[in-house]
């Protein structure tokens, strides 16, 4: 991905109001937070949640053991086909609503878990 984003990972300081605070810095939208850096990602709903949309996160499964999907305020399901693929990729994943998603991923970091996040914005 070469679009500007944060090359590094970060916690995320505060979420809601359709965006994200991290390191100083203010996003409106969904994020990808990799293990290399953290971008805008345009899915606004759990649905666009695929395996197109996630291929970054593919491309980088060397360097992660698990993977939080932030599903905005709504609980979803992640469908069989997404899972398969996380698994051949050796990643665990796990769906959770934004707000929890946004904790977890910090707790992982912050124990230097190799730990990667997609986060759909909510208001």
């Amino acid at each position: 991905m070469q679009t500007p984003h944060l090359p590094r990972q970060a916690l995320i300081d505060a979420h809601g109001a359709g965006g994200f605070r991290f390191a100083g810095l203010s996003h409106r939208g969904s994020l990808l937070c990799l293990p290399d850096g953290i971008w805008a990602w345009p899915v606004a709903v759990a649905a666009g949640m695929t395996t197109d949309s996630l291929t970054p996160v593919f491309d980088c499964a060397g360097s992660l053991d698990f993977f939080i999907l932030g599903t905005g305020a709504q609980p979803w399901l992640i469908p069989e086909p997404l899972r398969v693929r996380f698994r051949e990729a050796h990643i665990s994943v796990d769906t959770m609503t934004t707000g929890p998603a946004v904790r977890t991923y910090n707790v992982m970091l912050m124990e230097n878990r190799r730990v990667g996040a997609a986060l759909i914005a909510i208001d």
